[in-house]
């Protein structure tokens, strides 16, 4: 099979003259010599013949008017930018500043605050951390470990990179 594709390749060549010479004289002395090659030679050169004697079918005058009509009926889909509805990114936005939000109304209910006696409303909760404060004696790995807090800040997080993105894909399309 292997020394039949490149015969037949070679006397395409040769019967269409696109062969270099040193190629024609080659296959000349092949098809004299070899009974093989003259029979491939003569099949291949009839094919030639019939494919040279028939005409081909020309399109009617009006044939690209009638494609682009065609054509015309289909209905083609809008841009993208049409029929994204910007309601539910602004809700998907929602939902992630509400996951942030509930995460820290979390946190920050999880910590005991202790009053001072302090006029003062701002100095009289001791939230720094100093020694024995609040922040320093909360206990961080409780407050984290729970599955439910892990799975709401892994969707705080996925929703927030989904905002990210979208953010910046119309960024790069508002610089273009």
């Amino acid at each position: 099979m292997n020394t039949e594709q490149p015969m037949e390749d070679r006397l395409w060549d040769y019967i269409d003259g696109i062969s270099s010479p040193a190629e024609r004289s080659a296959v000349e002395t092949l098809i004299e010599a070899n009974q093989q090659w003259r029979r491939k030679y003569r099949e291949l050169l009839d094919v030639h013949q019939l494919l040279a004697g028939s005409e081909l079918e020309e399109p009617s005058m009006r044939f690209s008017k009638n494609v682009m009509e065609e054509i015309g009926r289909h209905h083609v889909a809008p841009a993208t930018t049409t029929y994204v509805n910007k309601n539910i990114i602004r809700s998907i936005g929602a939902f992630f500043l509400s996951m942030i939000a509930g995460l820290l109304i979390y946190c920050f209910a999880r910590i005991k605050w202790t009053g001072g006696s302090s006029s003062n409303l701002i100095s009289s909760y001791n939230i720094s951390l100093e020694k024995n404060s609040p922040l320093e004696k909360l206990n961080w790995e409780k407050l984290f470990n729970s599955s439910y807090v892990t799975a709401f800040m892994l969707i705080a997080v996925v929703s927030g990179l989904v905002l990210l993105d979208l953010y910046l894909q119309r960024k790069k399309q508002q610089v273009s």
